[in-house]
């Protein structure tokens, strides 16, 4: 009798369990992060005094902290920021946008992303694949909330994590030296020599910090590919840290590419952005000539 009354409970389960429920749409969580990056000041913070200091990193602390949040369920999740004001003028900070990263969407079943991005008005839909990531697991741990985490590390390729900023030393003033040829007078006729070099390819590396009592492969920005949900991670100046998580939401989370704006990858992008400011460098040159 115990037996039929067992079955009977489990097939009574199963029918009323709406159609459209999986086990992806059951297990759903929510991240939220801060972020802040240390202001390197270089030669020129030498020279300012300690108050300048102040006020200039109170001036940029809308750049140098964010917060962002991170809604995921097993295979996909969507990372944005939190829009905050200026704290010095109180209005949103125009410039900065054009060159930080917009919400995006991450498949980590399928290794793709979709992130929408605005340049000077413009709307793009940069798809791509995921950056790849070599990560070399660690076995020191330490506790972050209630989670314990594991330790793990891995060299990533500047490309793959800032291909959405710009920054004015990626514009060489030198062409000449860009083109990497010599000319060289063989016999009377003037012959081009190519010189292959073989750069060194400008990376990060990259310290993450991930929890198996929450077994994603999800991750803030970028970062993807462990066995749990990286709740910390550090690269150069920058630290994001979890500072909550809340899992399966009593409300659904809708987890959505977004799907408007020019399709792109992350490379004809990155090559959009510079192509433009270097053409309005130019054009700012010819108006004070």
């Amino acid at each position: 009798m115990k037996t039929i009354i067992l079955l009977f409970s489990v097939v009574a389960s199963l029918i009323i369990l709406p159609k459209n429920t999986s086990p992806i749409d059951d297990f759903q969580g929510q991240a939220v992060y801060i972020s802040k990056t240390r202001m390197d000041l270089g030669s020129w913070g030498a020279r300012m005094s300690e108050e300048q200091k102040k006020q200039m990193q109170s001036r940029l602390k809308n750049r140098l902290e964010k917060t962002y949040v991170l809604n995921f369920n097993k295979e996909e999740s969507i990372f944005d920021e939190k829009e905050k004001l200026d704290a010095m003028s109180g209005a949103t900070d125009s410039w900065g946008n054009n060159f930080a990263a917009g919400e995006q969407y991450k498949n980590v079943k399928k290794q793709e992303m979709v992130q929408s991005q605005e340049f000077y008005g413009k709307q793009f839909l940069v798809k791509d694949k995921l950056a790849a990531m070599e990560w070399q697991m660690g076995s020191e741990t330490k506790q972050i909330g209630k989670y314990t985490c594991f330790k793990a590390t891995a060299t990533i390729p500047n490309s793959e994590l800032t291909w959405y900023s710009f920054s004015w030393n990626e514009i060489s003033t030198d062409t000449q030296e860009k083109r990497e040829e010599k000319e060289a007078a063989v016999d009377g006729v003037t012959a081009t020599t190519e010189v292959i070099e073989i750069a060194e390819i400008p990376s990060t590396k990259v310290e993450a910090w991930y929890t198996l009592q929450i077994p994603v492969g999800h991750g803030p920005a970028e970062y993807w590919g462990l066995p749990g949900l990286i709740l910390e991670v550090s690269a150069g100046d920058t630290t994001m840290l979890c500072t909550k998580i809340v899992m399966n939401p009593k409300e659904k989370i809708e987890i959505e590419a977004p799907d408007k704006g020019k399709e792109i990858t992350k490379v004809s992008y990155k090559e959009t952005i510079v192509g433009k400011m270097m053409e309005m460098r130019n054009n700012r040159g010819r108006r004070r000539g």
